[in-house]
């Protein structure tokens, strides 16, 4: 059984930081992709941050030198810090994993991330 366990998810004042966490289960990790998305009430779904099996990274423009993504294959574990976080990244935040030779798809439960004084 797949298994995407997102963690760290909280309140925070604006300027302040979170780390979030997505431990893997089920899937061979190292093979996958792995990405943050966050969705804010009334708003699609939208891509954060990226890492690939290579460890190539990607960010969205609106998080890029804020976010820090990495992951770590020994503990099947994805992370997102987050710096000088701002209201505007209030949303609940996904993990992703995409099997880079099958295509499969998994998603983890979400975690909201408040940034509100």
């Amino acid at each position: 059984q797949v298994q995407l366990v997102e963690s760290g998810g909280g309140l925070v004042q604006p300027g302040g930081s979170l780390r979030l966490s997505c431990a893997a289960s089920g899937i061979f990790f190292p093979r996958n992709v792995m990405d943050w998305y966050r969705q804010a009430p009334g708003r699609q779904r939208e891509l954060v941050a990226s890492i690939s099996n290579g460890y190539i990274i990607n960010y969205a423009d609106s998080v890029k030198g804020r976010f820090t993504i990495s992951r770590d294959n020994a503990k099947y574990t994805v992370y997102l810090q987050m710096n000088s976080l701002k209201p505007e990244d209030t949303a609940v935040y996904y993990c992703k994993a995409t099997d880079d030779y099958t295509r499969d798809e998994h998603w983890g439960q979400g975690s909201q991330v408040t940034v509100s004084s």
